[in-house]
């Protein structure tokens, strides 16, 4: 069976709806940077204050590519994957891609209120900070920067999805 590959920004719901679908098809459920925090032995905030992003980038790019066709899988990438080292094409031969859209306003909704239910994970965000003031722009530009990629997607979901609607835009491509 096909793999899936969820993309979008942070906070856009790859892990939350990803581990709904998957329980849904019967595949198992993989988070990118859940296996990266595993292979280095530290977490993501640690590798990007001690070795910076090109190094996280392409820690990204190596454990994708450990991700084979066929595996009956569905992948939560981290927001910036797809946009490094050719991996939005690697991703495309791998399975089925699912652009997750959600606004940076929501984004920003999601991970403020994260944040403080969670106040321990508030690193694990390098590139966003639930408390700083200018996170809105700062998503609205990555969202803008980032989009030409997301856009590559096999299907796009906006807003809120549910499992049930992802399932029913796979459809032929299962």
């Amino acid at each position: 069976m096909k793999n899936i590959f969820l993309i979008g920004m942070p906070s856009s719901g790859k892990s939350t709806l990803g581990k709904r679908l998957a329980r849904e098809l019967h595949y198992h459920f993989i988070d990118t940077d859940r296996l990266i925090i595993r292979e280095e032995g530290r977490s993501v905030a640690d590798i990007f204050a001690q070795e910076g992003e090109p190094y996280f980038r392409e820690a990204e790019a190596r454990v994708l590519r450990t991700i084979k066709p066929g595996g009956s899988l569905v992948v939560a990438t981290g927001g910036g994957m797809p946009c490094f080292h050719e991996n939005m094409a690697y991703i495309k031969t791998a399975g089925v891609s699912v652009f997750l859209d959600v606004p940076p306003h929501t984004l920003a909704q999601r991970m403020i209120a994260h944040a403080q239910q969670f106040p321990s994970d508030a690193p694990e965000r390098p590139l966003f900070n639930a408390g700083d003031q200018a996170l809105l722009d700062n998503l609205r530009q990555k969202h803008e920067h980032r989009l030409p990629i997301y856009q590559q997607a096999d299907i796009t979901i906006t807003g809120n999805a549910s499992e049930h609607d992802v399932l029913n835009r796979l459809g032929d491509w299962l």
